[in-house]
């Protein structure tokens, strides 16, 4: 009631402010976001910004919610991406195109390679998405899908070293930098640890490395979310292939469909969460050179074997769900902008996305979601949503996710998407550097 009367005794003139502060850029009111933006822009033109995380993670942040903006609200773009795509390519063409300035670009290299901001990111998303799985989902719904997400991959993997091959690039080109990003979980948590990864093993640049697997990464997720509204179409005019929603045709997984249970925020735990993130990446650095084993990777093993093994009490897994949470929610974008800034090159992204790759990409997408319905088909499940789970095997994490199961209009599958993207992306990405490592 008092805010009421407030309101009702404003100025008449004060509409126009009120109009401004309810438009937003991410979760700031436009005229905070503008100040902020003028205080940090002013210091860059200044030579003020500071060269640290700081000045570093003001130009990113402030960056990855405009541009994060603008990707949700702009046709079509917001439908398949439109966020990451604005977040990854903007600041690469910006600095392809040298419009990047020279202090916010020094700021934001030392925040992601000196004070290895993209690393606790990554650990945070790893450590945090695998531990924060209700067991029960993660061990039966992952028998249940194992079938379909395993014809999938093979038919993936088959129909892209085919095509690969057929459009001339290598075996081993084809399934390391193209077949992989595109099943690999997404981008924190699969290109990055595997770019980490790859360069460890061929001494090569992450940044180089980093140009060649996103655009496979992307082009799939937007060909998944193509193919999900077309499998929901075709859905409606085939009932019988069917379920709404529905993976298994006798309805047993109507348990695991359940509404997640939110806990509460708990500062505490999140603290906690952060250093068993930390000692989780620390664990995969001091493993690395005994095992021969890429940290990061090391890192994503350890986590699903705690998990699976349930040592860890449920709190202390909660702690480290919400602190991916926390992270995911406040400087996903802010890390794309840093990802698209430092390791996309712009010049050797355009020059590698040809009218066959793209194909090749799209053709690897469209054999994994028809393995998955023709699995479905011969199981006990419903064939479109078989072919959608095993389609969000290809999604840009949790985001990717969403993007999917709203174009299929199957939102309440997600935790199987869940599984499909993180523990199946994960597989993926644990394989692909035993591989390389192997034949390197």
């Amino acid at each position: 009631m008092h805010i009421e009367e407030t309101v009702s005794n404003e100025p008449a003139d004060n509409g126009l402010w009120r109009q401004l502060m309810a438009m937003r850029i991410g979760p700031l009111p436009l005229p905070l976001y503008l100040s902020l933006a003028a205080i940090v822009l002013a210091a860059a033109l200044k030579h003020r910004l500071p060269n640290d995380l700081i000045g570093g993670l003001a130009v990113m942040m402030l960056s990855g919610m405009l541009l994060g903006e603008l990707g949700n609200r702009i046709p079509v773009l917001k439908h398949i991406g439109g966020s990451a795509i604005l977040c990854l390519f903007v600041p690469s063409a910006l600095l392809g195109y040298k419009l990047f300035d020279p202090d916010m670009l020094k700021a934001l290299t030392t925040a992601m390679k000196t004070a290895n901001l993209q690393y606790l990111y990554i650990s945070c998303l790893v450590v945090g998405s695998i531990l924060g799985m209700s067991h029960k989902v993660l061990v039966q719904g992952f028998l249940r899908m194992f079938i379909p997400l395993l014809v999938g991959t093979l038919g993936a993997v088959a129909a892209g070293l085919i095509v690969g091959i057929l459009f001339g690039y290598t075996a081993g080109h084809t399934f390391f930098y193209i077949i992989i990003p595109i099943l690999g979980g997404g981008i924190g948590e699969g290109i990055l640890p595997l770019s980490i990864a790859y360069s460890e093993i061929n001494r090569i640049p992450q940044a180089q490395i980093v140009a060649t697997l996103i655009p496979a990464a992307l082009i799939g997720n937007v060909v998944a979310i193509l193919l999900a509204g077309l499998l929901n179409f075709y859905g409606k005019r085939r009932p019988r292939f069917s379920g709404n929603g529905m993976l298994v045709k006798t309805g047993e997984d109507q348990a695991l469909l359940a509404a997640r249970h939110e806990a509460p925020i708990n500062l505490s735990l999140m603290g906690a969460g952060l250093l068993l993130t930390c000692a989780f990446f620390t664990l995969g650095a001091l493993l690395a050179p005994i095992t021969g084993i890429p940290g990061p990777i090391l890192m994503i093993i350890g986590a699903a074997l705690l998990k699976v093994s349930k040592i860890m009490p449920a709190h202390m897994e909660l702690g480290a769900y919400q602190m991916y949470k926390f992270m995911t929610n406040n400087l996903t974008f802010a890390i794309l902008v840093g990802l698209g800034t430092l390791f996309v090159p712009w010049n050797q992204m355009i020059a590698s996305v040809t009218a066959e790759y793209v194909l090749l990409c799209a053709v690897i997408v469209m054999s994994m979601v028809a393995s998955g319905f023709g699995i479905g088909l011969l199981l006990k499940m419903y064939p479109v949503e078989s072919a959608i789970v095993t389609a969000c095997h290809s999604g840009l994490g949790g985001t990717g996710d969403v993007a999917i199961l709203s174009a299929a209009n199957r939102m309440e599958m997600m935790p199987f998407a869940q599984i499909s993207t993180r523990i199946g992306g994960a597989s993926m990405i644990v394989l692909a550097t035993l591989l390389m490592k192997f034949f390197h």
